[in-house]
């Protein structure tokens, strides 16, 4: 993958991170695809999804996706 790019979300604490993490990660296998990937840390507080893709469209569309990911889970738990 030629492309790649590194979301940090930061949290109050680690729970919340946490929560957010386990909602999220559910979803890694089911988006993956021939033109993307995805891998998720956390470290403490700071929750890190890393994309790479094969072209900038495939990055973009990446992107979005998890970054809308997150802001669902944040809202469902009220984060």
């Amino acid at each position: 993958m030629d492309h790649e790019a590194v979301l940090d979300f930061a949290y109050d604490d680690s729970d919340s991170a946490s929560l957010v993490e386990r909602s999220v990660a559910q979803e890694l296998d089911e988006i993956d695809g021939d033109r993307t990937r995805a891998r998720i840390d956390r470290d403490d507080e700071t929750l890190s999804i890393t994309i790479e893709a094969a072209d900038p469209v495939a990055l973009r569309a990446g992107v979005t996706t998890w970054t809308t990911l997150v802001e669902v889970a944040e809202r469902a738990g009220e984060i």
